[in-house]
């Protein structure tokens, strides 16, 4: 199924993102969450961070939630992660996830290139957030759908 249709994807692969998410979050503390798109007027970074403040991303007791951000129409895509986990990995690790993402779409392997971002987001944030006895799901792991 193209990512360009609606549904972008399937419910098989909306499940296998969606457990590929739990099976990141098992890892770490931190939170992950994707949301796709139709539509991005403006900047896709600056949209990306009003929907990481819209699902209350910002708001982890950690401060160390990342947000996979896709608009599939247009062929945009981002990855926001909160204070408290980019000052632990820097610039080039979001660029390597988003590189790795782009060649992955590049060959129509969405739902492989997105459990494949996910977990490599689970791998970093189970370094430096690793899981704690008091965990908590602070955020949903399903996928979340805008305009």
């Amino acid at each position: 199924m193209s990512l360009f249709n609606k549904p972008f994807f399937s419910p098989q692969e909306a499940e296998a993102i969606q457990q590929s998410i739990v099976e990141a979050e098992r890892l770490c503390s931190g939170e992950i969450r994707v949301h796709i798109d139709r539509n991005c007027k403006g900047n896709v970074l600056d949209k990306a961070q009003a929907v990481f403040i819209k699902l209350g991303m910002q708001s982890t007791r950690l401060r160390n939630g990342v947000l996979i951000y896709l608009v599939p129409k247009q062929k945009l895509m981002a990855i926001i992660g909160d204070v408290g986990i980019h000052e632990k990995v820097g610039q080039d690790f979001w660029d390597k996830i988003y590189h790795q993402m782009k060649t992955d779409f590049a060959k129509e392997q969405y739902c492989e290139g997105l459990q494949t971002a996910v977990l490599s987001v689970g791998k970093a944030l189970q370094t430096h957030f690793p899981i704690q006895e008091d965990d908590q799901n602070e955020l949903s792991n399903t996928i979340s759908y805008g305009d």
